[in-house]
């Protein structure tokens, strides 16, 4: 196992420094356009929540849907094939290029013609096949895989494909800004079009009513691809279909904006195809005869483990997925690394575990599936509102229960009271029993923060565990911030207005106790009466390592153990974003639509409640501020936890820090790259500082260098520390009372 990680840390190092470059900027780029391009969208959530509605509408009905396609298209004069998989797909395209004595066939930009490697198959029936993409172009030259779903070539640098047009083509000069290298394609595959006997292309949509195909593209060689030879082939997934033509509008308005940060892409062409548009004879000076009988149209619609995919309740959402590719852009690791990585045989990026998965098999995303940490800033970005993090959770979950009997289990029994199999991956099995091993360290400390810590313990944690030793390992607080709460002899609160449990997370409770002692004060100082019971961790440890049952394990006894108070009417308070996150989000998939429900509307991030105390006109006068800080310390640079932005909360604890008086900047890092348990493991160790790395180049940066570094996650703290000279502090320090108990 060790020389297994050992591996996959050598993978990742070289393709970060290969390749790492070219995919940051470009994907960052993307990503910073998107946002840009959503904002002056006023209806962007309304255009989401219609193309979820529709897809949704869509898978359901798909045999229909199919049938309704078959039906449309052959009453336009064309041929629907569907295939039941690739080697099914394959034969067809190949018969029909063998009986068009087909020489040369040209393919548009398609992902679905990657995943069944429809060139190859071409190949060997002695066709000469171009990629007329500039992308998959400059890949077929380097005869590499894609690396986004979008822009395939995003790993390539402009001076490496000169470098390589050079040397593969010989050109008469050598070719060097991006207007020559362009000019050159375009002559270059215009002269295989124009002596195609056959095109391809995939499709971006497929309309039951009409038959109608949309292809999106930013360059102009799909729409020769399709007019141009006699034979036009498209092969489309069978979840490519939507119900009508209508139905196309809001993913014209969405698909540009979320993969590239384009209001709409520079080619959306709408093809009922036979296209009633003559075949071209370039051999012929006179005009274009007006028959177009000739034009021949098939559409091969792929199966593939699609409706195996329809039938599988936590898969089914990878088929509303309209390949944009906004989840690579949004992701931390991917922009590190790109698909190459990130990625499987055809798929990357986050969505990519479950096209792996459901049309490859699920040891096709076992190398790469742990590189989704859950930081869910995908799932805002995704059109469609897929839960691609829920996905890669349960594939990983797949894995742990397919995983053989394990011979060292021995070495964490004790430590791991879960409900998973046996042969579980015992990294895996050791953070994911973080909450038994917190009780452990707490409870013995501090010798066994100091055992923790010598050479040979740093060793056989790297050799057995994967804990990586150059990551400094947390310290267990003797004394547990519900310990500390229940040993106080403070008055409590007279008739107060305001009830409020704050929830003792697993690093609040044992290792960070200074942050919820901070959270007792700042509450009791605005009025509230404050409660820190006995609560079992949220699950959030077991669900990061895809241990699904021993995460449902946790929630239950959450739920019972909060279920008096939610009663008697006290709030939930929430110090770590993460917890929040699985009390709102996960819960609904863990427990009973009552219980999700209840701890959802009942729970708040620490100053979104601060936040809703202060709106509802408690006097935030006995709060520190920006004065009690003095000088440079009420100057801040702030760094909110990913999943607390994707519940739109990072507005709440900026809003309080300023009506204290605190000037505050903050991070535009989607990620900090410590993602909980990520950033400790030795595979993933260089990648994680690389993100970071990002986030610490901005705080270093002139208008934050002075500031006092302040983040709300355990991860993005921890991260930060060891980044940066200055300590960073949690946000909810700065505003508890001075000098109170």
């Amino acid at each position: 196992m060790a020389t297994d990680r050992s591996r996959t840390a050598d993978r990742i190092r070289q393709i970060m420094a290969a390749e790492g470059d070219s995919v940051e900027r470009n994907t960052r780029g993307f990503n910073e356009g998107r946002y840009d391009s959503v904002d002056r969208l006023e209806e962007y959530d309304a255009y989401k929540d219609r193309a979820r509605a529709i897809k949704e509408d869509a898978i359901e009905r798909l045999p229909e849907l199919i049938e309704r396609v078959r039906e449309t298209v052959e009453e336009n004069g064309g041929t629907v094939y569907l295939a039941d998989d690739a080697a099914d797909a394959n034969r067809y395209v190949r018969e029909l290029a063998r009986e068009r004595a087909a020489e040369t066939v040209v393919k548009s930009k398609s992902m679905t013609t990657e995943e069944i490697d429809l060139s190859e198959a071409l190949d060997a029936e002695g066709c000469d096949i171009w990629e007329t993409d500039l992308g998959e172009f400059v890949l077929q030259v380097a005869d590499e895989a894609p690396s986004h779903l979008v822009a395939p070539a995003i790993h390539q640098s402009r001076e490496e494909i000169a470098a390589l047009f050079n040397e593969y083509f010989d050109p008469d000069e050598e070719l060097e800004t991006a207007e020559e290298l362009t000019a050159f394609a375009r002559e270059y595959l215009g002269d295989r079009i124009e002596n195609a006997d056959i095109g391809v292309t995939g499709a971006n949509f497929v309309t039951a009513d009409t038959g109608t195909m949309a292809l999106v593209t930013s360059e102009g060689n799909a729409r020769k691809t399709v007019a141009v030879p006699d034979t036009h082939v498209a092969v489309a997934g069978i979840e490519k279909i939507v119900p009508t033509f209508e139905d196309l509008q809001p993913f014209v308005e969405l698909i540009a904006r979320s993969g590239t940060g384009q209001d709409i892409t520079s080619y959306v062409s709408l093809f009922s195809p036979p296209v009633a548009t003559p075949p071209v004879d370039f051999d012929d000076d006179g005009p274009i005869a007006d028959d177009p009988a000739d034009r021949d149209f098939h559409l091969v619609l792929l199966d593939n483990g699609r409706m195996d995919m329809r039938e599988d309740d936590q898969l089914r959402e990878t088929l509303y997925c309209i390949r944009c590719g906004a989840c690579s852009n949004s992701c931390a690791n991917f922009q590190s690394v790109g698909g190459h990585a990130f990625g499987g045989e055809t798929y990357s990026g986050g969505i990519a575990t479950g096209w792996e998965a459901g049309v490859h098999g699920r040891e096709s995303a076992d190398d790469f599936n742990d590189l989704c940490t859950g930081c869910s800033r995908c799932v805002n970005q995704c059109p469609v509102k897929i839960d691609i993090p829920w996905i890669n959770t349960v594939v990983r979950d797949r894995r742990n229960r397919g995983a053989e009997d394990g011979q060292l289990d021995f070495l964490v029994e004790g430590l791991t009271p879960d409900e998973e199999p046996a042969g579980m991956d015992l990294q895996k099995r050791f953070f994911g029993n973080f909450a038994t091993l917190a009780k452990l360290g707490s409870a013995t400390a501090p010798v066994s923060n100091w055992v923790a810590d010598t050479l040979p313990s740093r060793l056989a944690m790297e050799r057995v565990l994967g804990v990586d030793r150059r990551r400094d390992l947390p310290e267990f607080e003797r004394e547990t911030f519900v310990e500390w709460f229940r040993n106080r002899d403070v008055p409590r609160p007279v008739d107060a207005d305001y009830h409020a449990v704050v929830y003792p997370d697993l690093y609040t409770n044992y290792i960070r106790t200074d942050r919820g002692k901070a959270t007792v004060r700042t509450l009791e100082a605005l009025g509230v009466a404050v409660e820190v019971p006995e609560v079992a961790s949220s699950g959030r440890a077991p669900l990061s390592q895809g241990m699904i049952a021993t995460a449902e394990d946790h929630a239950r006894e959450v739920s019972a153990n909060l279920e008096p108070y939610l009663e008697a009417g006290y709030d939930v308070v929430a110090v770590e974003p993460s917890d929040l996150a699985m009390f709102r989000g996960e819960y609904e998939r863990l427990l009973d639509e009552r219980r999700s429900e209840t701890i959802a509307e009942r729970s708040y991030e620490v100053f979104e409640y601060v936040y809703g105390l202060l709106e509802n006109g408690v006097d935030p006068a006995s709060l520190s501020g920006a004065d009690d800080a003095g000088g440079a310390g009420s100057a801040l640079a702030y760094h909110s936890h990913c999943q607390q932005r994707t519940l739109e909360l990072e507005a709440y604890t900026t809003d309080v820090l300023e009506r204290l008086g605190y000037d505050v900047v903050t991070s535009d890092v989607e990620c900090c790259g410590m993602a909980g348990s990520f950033g400790y493991k030795s595979e993933y160790y260089e990648l994680s500082v690389d993100v970071g790395e990002r986030l610490g180049e901005q705080f270093e940066a002139p208008d934050a260098a002075d500031r006092t570094v302040v983040a709300s996650g355990t991860s993005c703290l921890e991260q930060l520390d060891g980044l940066l000279a200055r300590r960073p502090r949690h946000p909810i320090s700065l505003v508890a009372p001075v000098g109170s108990e």
